[in-house]
């Protein structure tokens, strides 16, 4: 199989090439998605070997930022020059500084390779789904997006089994180096995979853009990282961020209203189906990496479980979020109906959240889980199922920015959810948190000291009746959080409820383009092509045969 096509020539998009892509597509997110969990389960190790515990939230903020930063520059880079050799780069940027990471010396450095991983890992999301719709129309996609978004499901459960692992028993590089073998993998399947053709800029790239939507990304960035701290919201620091993040947004929306090919198309914002399904992603990445920041940190503390072992506790969420993410997608694809998934999806994350308004620290472990199963089954029916509307919702040839466009403000909602829910979370538990330990004869310096060094190991080495006061603190600091998401969860049903329904279309994107030829005419082509080399053989075969013939009778007349 070539790895790559010539400019003009079109691809059959047969359902087996189909495949084979889905193939390279599932390993480049395979890696992206483990590694994040791995990672996060190892760092409380990593930091301490590293020596940067009081910078670890460095190490999640630097590869969210790259990440975020670089979401709409892979989806307008990809619509304009192709989207096989930045999915290659993508993963060969992710598994070098893989390789840094494993081999950082200090903590910085490894922050720093951190946020290349990012840059790397960012490509990988966005292109991943932009390629599929290339490949596959609007209303087959959702068997093909569904087991995509499992994949995050199934990285969830096993990164932290794989990380504590790697801790307890290896050392923390191997949390770095399983990304080596997985990327290598992955590049070698997308190599001889993605057949997919290159194409040369035909207008100028937004510089400009990139550079302001960098900015304000950064900006935004510490705006929540900062106010996200005690007393954040008042610090001048924080509002500094703040004015930064608005100058930086002025001065992108005017640069991108002239630009050629702006980055992120102004012309989105008038779609009504693209604003609405944004939407949707906005407030749901507000409410749902909100809710799940803090679950692991409430179940370890309740359970007094390792971070390994309390990924397991996560586990009924993932079977939740697969089953229906893949479940809807393939009952888009059978029906072309989509509308009444984000609904319900929405429907049960608002049951889920005020469900969760009641945990205590009497809840049994069974309806915690039960909780979390409710809550993914609600994501699952809206996660992917979006992406495809925006999609759908945009010509042809902005599938790659549509999608990315999308998957940033999903991302610049769940940092301003972290943030301002985790405020909500942290100030009362540290309150509360200080009322047991002084009730229990403790100075407030003394109990400011025990709060930073409280782990769930170290709760239970402490008198019954200040565990108990503990783990009612955590119980009681992050229900209350629940109910201020809820409004934002009713935002999202409002939204879908009111979502305009388009036919889903029957082209993928490389067809509609004229870059690929699909269906049945892919079909029939690719049978003549067959057919064709099979009668080239045979002829060749025949001449062969002749030949050997008349040799024969050259060497022995009586043949004749």
């Amino acid at each position: 199989m070539s790895t790559a096509l010539k400019a003009g020539q079109p691809l059959l998009l047969t359902q087996k090439r189909i495949w084979i892509i889905f193939s390279a597509l599932i390993a480049g997110m395979l890696l992206s998605s483990l590694d994040q969990t791995i990672v996060s389960t190892a760092m409380p190790t990593i930091v301490g070997k590293l020596g940067g515990v009081e910078h670890q939230t460095w190490i999640n903020t630097a590869y969210l930022l790259a990440t975020t930063i670089v979401m709409p520059i892979y989806g307008n880079l990809g619509d304009m020059l192709g989207r096989r050799n930045l999915f290659l780069a993508a993963i060969a940027i992710f598994t070098l500084a893989s390789i840094g990471c494993a081999f950082a010396t200090d903590f910085w450095g490894f922050v720093i390779f951190r946020a290349i991983q990012g840059l790397g890992g960012g490509g990988l999301m966005i292109l991943s789904q932009a390629i599929i719709a290339d490949i596959v129309p609007a209303n087959d996609r959702g068997k093909y997006m569904g087991p995509l978004g499992a994949i995050f499901g199934l990285a969830a459960v096993a990164g932290p089994l794989l990380g504590g692992y790697f801790v307890d028993h290896l050392t923390w590089e191997w949390a770095l180096y399983i990304n080596i073998p997985i990327g290598i993998a992955a590049f070698v399947v997308a190599f001889f995979a993605l057949t997919l053709p290159s194409k040369k800029a035909t207008q100028k790239i937004d510089y400009m853009g990139v550079v302001f939507l960098s900015i304000a990304t950064t900006c935004l960035i510490f705006f929540t990282d900062f106010g996200g701290k005690t007393d954040g919201w008042t610090s001048l620091t924080t509002w500094t961020w703040g004015a930064g993040l608005l100058a930086a947004v002025a001065l992108f929306i005017f640069t991108e209203s002239r630009a050629q090919d702006p980055i992120i198309p102004l012309s989105l914002f008038r779609n009504p189906i693209f604003l609405n399904s944004t939407a949707i992603g906005f407030v749901l990445g507000m409410g749902m990496f909100a809710a799940l920041a803090f679950v692991p940190t409430f179940l370890q503390m309740s359970t007094g479980t390792s971070a390994a072992v309390s990924g397991l506790l996560m586990l009924p969420m993932m079977v939740g979020l697969m089953g229906t993410s893949i479940w809807s997608g393939i009952r888009m694809s059978k029906t072309g109906k989509y509308k009444s998934f984000p609904i319900i999806g929405s429907v049960l994350t608002v049951l889920a959240m005020l469900w969760m308004t009641t945990l205590s620290a009497e809840t049994p472990i069974w309806v915690i889980c039960a909780q979390l199963f409710v809550f993914g089954a609600g994501l699952g029916f809206i996660m992917q199922i979006v992406v495809i509307v925006v999609q759908n919702s945009v010509p042809p040839a902005q599938l790659g920015t549509a999608t990315s466009t999308n998957n940033y403000f999903r991302e610049v909602g769940s940092a301003l959810g972290v943030a301002v829910f985790g405020a909500m979370f942290t100030t009362r538990l540290a309150k509360s948190l200080t009322e047991v330990f002084t009730a229990g004869g403790a100075s407030p310096e003394q109990a400011g000291s025990a709060m930073s060094s409280l782990d769930p190991q170290a709760l239970h080495q402490l008198p019954q009746a200040i565990q108990d006061g503990i783990i009612n603190a955590y119980a009681d600091s992050l229900a209350p959080v629940f109910w201020y998401l809820i409004p934002f969860m009713a935002i999202a049903l409002v939204l879908a409820i009111f979502m305009k329904v388009i036919p889903l279309s029957d082209t993928a994107g490389m067809v509609a383009r004229g870059e690929a030829i699909g269906g049945e005419e892919a079909i029939r082509l690719e049978a003549e092509r067959a057919a064709g080399v099979t009668a080239v053989e045979a002829a060749v075969e025949a001449g062969r045969e002749c030949t050997d013939t008349l040799l024969l009778t050259k060497e022995d007349p009586e043949q004749k």
